[in-house]
This record gives C-alpha cells, structure tokens and sequence, in this order.
C-alpha cells in the first residue's frame, strides 16, 4: 500500500475519532452538535475505524441503530476493500 493512502486513512481515522468525542462533550453542554451527516462523510470516506471506536470509547450514538450496526458494516466493507486492493496491487 502506498505511504500516502496509510497517512490518510491514519488521519481520516484519528479526525473520527476526535470529532467523536467532541461531539459527545457538546451533547453534554448542550451545545451546538456536529451534524450526523459529517459524522457519516467521516465514515464512508475512509474514516469508519476511528468514528467507530469514538463511538465506542466515548459511549456516544450507541443506542443509535443506524449508527451501532451501519459503522461496524462500513469498517467490514473497507476491510474487504483494502484486502481487495492489497491482492490486486
């Protein structure tokens, strides 16, 4: 794999978690929120590692359904990319 495409995924990944997390101290103060619709960009784009383990680690859109089931199956869909990739390469 190429050092840039590992730099972004490692980026993206780490932005999702963070943006996680900042999200969930928002939700606490009862602040303007970060759009689910970012937090999803995040996710399809590269980034549903880190936004699911923000979403794990901060405890925050759990028990939401789209987001407990839809981000494993996107982190499961990279994974089968980046192998299919990987073998082609």
């Amino acid at each position: 794999m190429r050092l840039e495409f590992v730099v972004f995924l490692l980026t993206i990944n780490l932005v999702g978690f963070i943006i996680m997390g900042v999200d969930k101290s928002k939700a606490r103060k009862r602040q303007y929120r970060i759009s689910e619709r970012t937090l999803w960009m995040l996710a399809i784009f590269g980034g549903s590692v880190g936004v699911t383990a923000g979403m794990l680690y901060f405890r925050h859109k759990t028990k939401h359904l789209q987001f407990k089931y839809g981000l494993p199956l996107i982190v499961f869909l990279h994974l089968i990319g980046v192998v299919y990739i990987d073998s082609i390469a």
